[in-house]
């Protein structure tokens, strides 16, 4: 019985050997072929951008090709539905974009679960929008803006590239957290509201970092925040709207890599040290910043955490407001 014991002993330390030398192994051997990085926006976009300058980045670190292919509609849920489907074997991967955790509220029905079929590998970069005024609105500053919105309810506009979009959202979050009543106008994108507001056929808007750097030195539009909890490292001399009168208030969008559901740790682990390595060198970080965009790194279990909580946020906020796509 003694030596029946000591062999099923060493038989599961053979075992446990074996397996972490396997597992070892095929995080040694990851990747062997190309990678797909899937975009569930057109050529062009914010998410684009990011993948585009990430991918040629991963080349290096990973030593196969990262191929972008976009699939854009539906706000990006045919993206992430391709890739909540596919293998999980490491070789399909998702830029996920902050209107991902929008979807979860907006559509009654989705064909995956975003936590459940999806599994975080890296978050890339962050980028946060500018409350902007037209010069002709007597406000300085955030606390004038609100002080002015009270004072005349329903009277002020601001605009966003869509319902339901980051900047919508802005918006609300705005409205909420401020008491007042600003009226929402939504344009086919952040450009033609950023315009609007220039031209004075709204009030208000929040334009991206870098499109309101050139709309502040030409004087069509005053910045008075950051939507963000942290100073834009572009214009680091705008307070965030928290500091500058309603404590907590922060919105910002997000770019990240995730995966199928069931990916192996270690081919996640292989993924993660190879995004967070791209984006820390100063050629990358320069092109990322040149979007408005500020590099992030971390581990999977946090970005993982940051998915779930801005899931929950966002939640709240849409029901908050009745708003439904669908």
């Amino acid at each position: 019985m003694r030596n029946q014991g000591r062999s099923a002993w060493l038989f599961a330390a053979i075992l446990a050997s074996g397996l972490a030398s396997a597992t070892e192994a095929r995080a040694q051997g990851y990747p062997v072929k190309p990678v797909r990085l899937f975009v569930g926006f057109t050529a062009g976009s914010a998410p684009d951008g990011v993948a585009r300058v990430l991918s040629p980045a991963l080349l290096e670190s990973l030593g196969q090709a990262v191929i972008v292919e976009n699939r854009g509609g539906a706000g990006g849920s045919i993206a992430t539905a391709t890739v909540a489907k596919a293998p999980a074997d490491g070789y399909t991967l998702l830029m996920m974009a902050a209107a991902d955790t929008l979807q979860p509220a907006l559509r009654a029905k989705q064909p995956y679960d975003l936590e459940r079929d999806l599994t975080a590998v890296a978050l890339v970069v962050v980028g946060m929008a500018v409350l902007s005024v037209h010069p002709s609105l007597p406000v300085r500053n955030v606390k004038d803006l609100i002080a002015l919105a009270r004072a005349h309810p329903g009277r002020l506009n601001y605009g966003s590239s869509g319902v339901g979009s980051s900047s919508h959202l802005m918006g609300e979050l705005f409205n909420q957290m401020a008491g007042v009543k600003i009226a929402h106008v939504p344009y086919k994108g952040s450009a033609d509201s950023a315009l609007a507001n220039a031209s004075g056929h709204i009030e208000i808007s929040y334009p991206s970092v870098v499109a309101m750097r050139t709309y502040a030195q030409s004087g069509k539009l005053r910045p008075l925040a950051v939507t963000s909890a942290t100073r834009s490292l572009l214009m680091p001399e705008l307070p965030t709207i928290g500091e500058a009168g309603l404590p907590g208030y922060d919105r910002a969008t997000f770019f990240g890599v995730v995966a199928p559901g069931g990916v192996p740790r270690d081919v996640v682990a292989r993924l993660n040290a190879a995004i967070n390595a791209a984006v820390s060198t100063p050629e990358t970080r320069a092109l990322l910043l040149k979007q408005g965009l500020e590099p992030r790194s971390g581990t999977p279990e946090q970005f993982a955490a940051f998915i779930h909580e801005q899931i929950v946020q966002n939640g709240k906020l849409i029901r908050s407001i009745g708003l439904k796509v669908e």
